[in-house]
């Protein structure tokens, strides 16, 4: 089962579908594949599907009685029986595809399955009985059943607690957009700046390539601006109405109006639950529901605090829909009407530098940390990577840190491996230096972290003075990062 060559990365995805397909045990077996809109979900299993043999059927917002026929048309192409088939129930259907691998393994994919739950709730609980340990049908077979979904919050329930499906399932694969580095690879943009500045709109969704954007990719750091005006604030651009049609699409939100004004809250700075209920006029409690339903649908993403229990920030966690909040919800009417795109944008740039750019910079420089920074680098393998606010009670100040990696405890305080600072269009100096020195002492004297070995980082997308460069070179706890460090 050879990835096809016209698929970009996705070998870790690959990699596990070809093992659960492949798999020659006897038994048939379940996998749950999720992830959100247009990351390449359906084009991965599809591939997989014809590389094995298999079976594929994509879901769709139908009746039951209407997906009955759908499916009982798609099998009846599929296998060529003697007569067609005409399925009365879901457990028909179920016994056909486990029949599809009673000679070898063969993957069978049901995509969009929460669409087939929505019509026929009892739908989980006739594949877990279709999946009995002992029953004949699934002892004979070797069908490798995948169940896709997009809705998160459905599929998210759909193993845990007391689900039908729970500890039924030997693959639960997430389909993740790309991180920066993979997205500015599939852009195929070679400077980090540029690269960046897109990341920021569209994050690593490969579908806003080849899809909305039809390939139009910017030609070099000059063409950023008339790359945003001819594609995300073209109103005959998909990438357009998108961030809108993402919430829309989610089943949990029947009413958006409420959940649009969290999104935009958050847009403006709000990321504590008091400060979304201060914008909104509303009581936190009111807005408890919302919030959580947007975590569960991948939209919102809650970060604690890494040096205060029980806080806790949020933040937007697909670009394309922080970029709309801040540039394009507060401007609609005038960015429908068509030749304003480029009007808006001009007197958009402070507020996307501010609202999108930075706060984007700050959650990209703690991937990376997470992710790809070398350990040696940071004196240790992180645990966790945060950010948070420290409290001196000498002085009584708050100092926010917008990078902290935390490493794994042996015994005694957990090790504080680095803190750092970002700017993403300032260039740093040893007064960013000694702020970062003045923070450390802060937080080993309040005695939680041990900081002995916490070593100091600099991000910035603007670079750093020259004396500021001497001190790294002079010391051993001082590291300077770039764009160049961050993406290459």
């Amino acid at each position: 089962m050879d990835k096809p060559a016209d698929m970009f990365d996705r070998d870790h995805e690959w990699a596990a579908l070809r093992s659960f397909v492949t798999d020659d045990q006897p038994g048939a077996t379940l996998g749950v594949v999720s992830g959100r809109r247009r990351q390449g979900k359906t084009y991965l299993l599809e591939a997989v599907c014809q590389a094995a043999g298999g079976f594929y059927f994509g879901a769709t917002e139908a009746t039951d009685a209407e997906s009955l026929r759908r499916i009982s048309a798609s099998l009846t192409e599929h296998v060529r029986p003697a007569s067609p088939f005409h399925f009365a129930g879901w457990a028909e259907v179920i016994d056909v595809l486990l029949g599809l691998g009673r000679e070898r393994p063969v993957p069978v994919v049901i995509d969009e399955f929460p669409y087939l739950v929505r019509a026929n709730p009892e739908l989980p609980s006739i594949v877990q009985e279709a999946l009995r340990p002992r029953r004949v049908e699934r002892s004979r077979s070797r069908t490798r059943l995948l169940l896709c979904g997009s809705a998160l919050s459905f599929m998210g329930r759909l193993l845990a607690g007391n689900a039908p499906l729970r500890g039924r399932a030997g693959l639960d694969l997430l389909v993740r957009p790309l991180d920066h580095q993979l997205a500015a690879r599939f852009w195929d943009i070679t400077d980090p700046r540029l690269a960046l500045q897109v990341h920021a709109v569209v994050g690593g969704t490969p579908a806003y390539r080849r899809e909305f954007a039809r390939g139009d990719s910017p030609s070099g750091p000059d063409d950023f601006d008339g790359w945003v005006t001819r594609t995300v604030l073209n109103p005959e651009s998909p990438l357009f109405r998108e961030a809108r049609y993402l919430l829309a699409e989610e089943p949990d939100m029947r009413d958006t109006t409420l959940y649009l004004s969290v999104l935009a809250s958050v847009a403006e700075g709000n990321a504590t639950r008091g400060g979304m209920a201060n914008y909104l006029e509303r009581k936190a409690a009111d807005i408890a529901h919302p919030i959580n339903v947007l975590e569960d649908a991948g939209l919102l993403q809650r970060d604690d605090d890494m040096f205060r229990a029980n806080r806790s920030t949020f933040r937007i966690a697909e670009p394309l829909i922080a970029f709309y909040h801040a540039i394009m919800r507060p401007v609609w009417d005038q960015l429908e009407r068509p030749g304003s795109a480029e009007r808006v944008w001009r007197a958009s740039q402070r507020r996307f530098a501010s609202n999108v750019l930075g706060p984007h910079f700050e959650q990209v420089c703690r991937d990376w940390t997470l992710h790809h920074a070398d350990p040696g680098l940071l004196g240790g393998l992180p645990a966790r990577v945060g950010h948070g606010v420290v409290h001196d009670p000498r002085t009584r100040a708050n100092h926010e840190v917008d990078v902290a990696a935390v490493g794994i405890p042996d015994g005694g305080k957990p090790p504080l491996l680095a803190i750092g600072e970002a700017k993403w269009n300032d260039q740093m100096g040893l007064a960013h230096l000694e702020r970062l020195e003045q923070i450390r002492e802060v937080i080993g004297a309040v005695g939680r972290f041990d900081v002995r070995g916490a070593r100091l980082f600099c991000f910035s997308g603007a670079g750093f003075d020259a004396r500021l460069r001497e001190a790294a070179q002079e010391r051993g706890d001082v590291v300077l990062v770039g764009l160049p460090e961050i993406y290459w």
